[in-house]
C-alpha cells in the first residue's frame, strides 16, 4: 500500500542550490568586508536556515546578531534576484514528482529557506506539480528540526503519521522526522555526508530518485 503524503526538504533534496547560495553568501561577505568561502565550505554551513548559514560564514569574533542581520539584508537582496541562476533539480527528480503525483500521492515541501524564496524556487522548477503545501521559514514558526512545519502540512493534507514520509538529505531532516513521529528517508545525493544520515537510522537511504518511487509506491519497509 502506497504512502498518501510525501514531504520533501528542498535544498540538497529536490534542488542542488549550493552554487547560488554560495554566490549570495560571498556577495554579502564581500560587501561588508569579510573573507569569502569556497562553495564546498558554504555547503557545510547550509541546513539550519539563512541566519545560521550567515553566522557560520562570519569569523568567530564577528558572529553578533547585528552582523548577521546586516549580512542577511545583503544576502536576501542578491539571492532574490539570482536564486535560479545555477540551481537545478537533481537527476530523476522531475520524473519522480510526476510519477508520484500521477499515482495520487500528495506532495509537499518543508524547508528552512525563507518562505518567499522557497515558494519562488518551487514554482520556477516544478510548475506542473500541484503541491498540497509549500512551506519555508516564517517569522514566529520554529525551523526544523522542530516538527511544527511537518505537523502543519499533515493537518492541511488530512493525513496521519503512518501514511506520511519525510524525505531529506541531512541530519536536521532525519531529526525532524523523528520529532514528528513519522518515517524518514535520507537521500545520498545532497549536501551532507552519508554517515550523518545513517547515524539517525532512517527508514531507508535512497541512492537514486527511482529508489524513492519504489519506497513510496510499494511501501517497502
Amino acid at each position: 500500500m502506497k504512502r498518501q503524503l510525501v514531504i520533501f526538504d528542498l535544498d540538497g533534496t529536490l534542488l542542488n542550490t549550493v552554487a547560488d547560495i554560495a554566490a549570495a553568501t560571498n556577495h554579502a561577505l564581500r560587501t561588508l568586508g569579510y573573507p569569502t568561502h569556497s562553495e564546498g565550505a558554504i555547503q557545510g554551513f547550509v541546513g539550519n536556515g539563512v541566519s545560521k548559514l550567515l553566522e557560520r560564514s562570519l569569523p568567530e569574533d564577528s558572529r553578533t546578531e547585528e552582523n548577521v542581520s546586516l549580512l542577511r539584508a545583503h544576502f536576501t537582496e542578491y539571492y532574490d534576484r539570482h536564486n535560479a541562476d545555477l540551481s537545478t533539480p537533481y537527476p530523476g527528480i522531475q520524473e519522480l514528482l510526476r510519477s508520484l503525483h500521477e499515482a495520487g500521492v500528495l506532495l509537499a515541501v518543508a524547508s528552512n529557506k525563507y518562505q518567499s524564496a522557497t515558494e519562488k524556487l518551487v514554482a520556477h522548477y516544478f510548475p506542473h506539480i500541484n503541491f498540497v503545501c509549500v512551506l519555508g521559514q516564517r517569522p514566529g514558526i520554529p525551523i526544523k528540526p522542530s516538527p511544527d512545519i511537518v505537523h502543519e502540512i499533515m493537518e492541511k493534507a488530512n493525513v496521519g503519521k503512518s501514511d506520511t514520509l519525510y524525505v531529506g538529505d541531512s541530519g536536521v531532516d532525519m531529526q525532524t522526522a523523528i520529532n514528528a513521529g513519522i518515517d524518514g528517508i535520507g537521500v545520498s545525493w545532497g549536501f551532507r555526508p552519508l554517515a550523518e544520515l545513517a547515524s539517525y537510522n532512517p527508514r531507508a537511504i535512497a541512492k537514486h530518485a527511482d529508489d524513492l518511487a519504489e519506497l513510496v509506491l510499494l511501501r517497502k519497509d
